[in-house]
């Protein structure tokens, strides 16, 4: 992303220049374009995405933001966070020998993101095949790779109509913006098609749902240049307007909306779906935390603490029991729960009830259950479980949604049916 930002102009030369001399210094030489998104300390010295970087591009008829999202396996929650405002995604794979069958061979990273960013609503997909470069341009690997991927991508509940597949050499900057830098004659004998820009440009749109209540799922919260708190996310529904007052859950908090900004630029207001930074006032930070919904404060999130879902389970080696301790994510927020109930197991096309009170649930099947959620302590068994706000899909798609994981591993997504208590 850092080559294709300097590409568009979003980088400077100077900036450009200091990232290569930084990273040469650290021994991270070959890591200078990512230092234009990954900006702390720790991710420039291990060389690795740990957090999500926000930036913006404009295409000809597109204006763009970008949620930088880690793919290594130990940040796999705050890739989650990420793919949870989403509305697109952009797979890049290395077609390097060897490198591409580690991200998608079974419990690879490649198959994990693409079956998260289904799960969360994501549609639209598009795969910078990358490294080419290192393969010798060789039209067999990238037919591969695409021949591969295609298929998991259509398991996965992608429509071919919205997937494209690009390939890329970043680090050259070849096939990324335009056809004067598409690359070397063993490339462009037999690629024809669009660059990466291009396919970014062809993106639809999702519809906003601007008719609904407000939500807005906080992803980030700090401290305010001036005076107020600083908080991000993606709005899920409504509209939010300048001196506002706000609902902040759970708690009993409420705080005015002192500004707003959209791609670092000062507006009056912002709609579903836009990325924000709101600046709140009247409210003690300690009240803010990620994983809180700002909502209307007559238009409240139920809290729930158990509730009904239906999920697909993904291709688990162990098969999930009621009673089964799992770990719960519904936008950026993680908490231990519990898979109480086993309810039915479900047809996947139609929805109808297979059978009822299944044992186990196998992978690939889906599954009507009750989730309650656990106190975030062994040492205190009684105590009780903190309320988390959400809403069934069927009232708010972006609210409804939830994956559940287990030792390190996503073993099924879904959305909520009903909250029970």
């Amino acid at each position: 992303m850092g080559r294709l930002l300097y590409e568009l102009g979003h980088v400077d030369e100077k900036t450009r220049v200091a990232n290569e001399r930084g990273s040469n210094k650290v021994g991270k030489g070959s890591f200078s374009w990512a230092w234009g998104l990954d900006e702390t300390t720790e991710e420039r010295e291990r060389g690795i995405t740990m957090d999500i970087a926000l930036q913006s591009l404009t295409t000809p008829h597109r204006q763009i933001t970008i949620l930088d999202a880690p793919g290594h396996k130990d940040f796999i929650p705050n890739m989650i966070s990420g793919a949870s405002q989403a509305d697109c995604a952009l797979l890049v794979v290395d077609a390097a020998t060897g490198e591409f069958e580690a991200g998608f061979d079974r419990g690879g990273q490649t198959r994990e993101h693409i079956l998260l960013v289904r799960s969360l609503g994501v549609s639209q997909v598009i795969v910078a095949v990358n490294k080419l470069d290192q393969v010798n341009w060789a039209e067999s690997r990238y037919e591969e790779i695409c021949r591969l991927l295609r298929t998991f991508l259509s398991q996965s509940g992608f429509q071919s109509s919205k997937t494209g597949f690009v390939p890329v050499a970043a680090m050259l900057g070849v096939n990324l913006v335009d056809r004067s830098s598409q690359g070397p004659p063993a490339l462009t004998s037999w690629y024809k098609g669009p660059t990466l820009v291009d396919l970014l440009d062809k993106l639809e749109p999702p519809a906003r749902d601007i008719e609904s209540p407000l939500r807005i799922p906080i992803s980030n919260v700090f401290k305010g240049q001036s005076s107020g708190i600083g908080v991000s996310g993606r709005i899920c529904g409504g509209i939010v307007q300048v001196g506002e007052r706000v609902r902040v859950l759970p708690g009993d908090e409420t705080a005015v909306v002192r500004s707003i900004e959209v791609d670092e630029i000062n507006v009056p207001w912002a709609t579903a779906g836009s990325n924000a930074t709101l600046y709140l006032v009247s409210i003690d930070p300690v009240y803010l935390a990620v994983g809180s919904i700002l909502c209307p404060p007559w238009n409240l999130v139920p809290l729930a603490t158990a509730f009904s879902a239906r999920i697909i389970v993904f291709d688990i080696q162990v098969p999930i029991t009621a009673g089964a301790s799992i770990e719960l994510f519904h936008h950026s927020r993680d908490v231990p729960a519990t898979l109480s109930r086993l309810v039915a197991t479900t047809d996947r096309a139609s929805g109808s009830v297979v059978k009822r009170n299944p044992r186990v649930l196998s992978r690939g099947t889906s599954a009507e259950v009750e989730i309650t959620l656990r106190a975030g302590t062994l040492s205190a068994p009684s105590a009780t479980a903190r309320p988390i706000p959400l809403e069934p899909f069927s009232v708010n798609k972006d609210m409804g949604r939830i994956l559940v994981r287990r030792s390190g591993e996503t073993i099924a997504a879904g959305i909520v049916l009903n909250v029970i208590a």
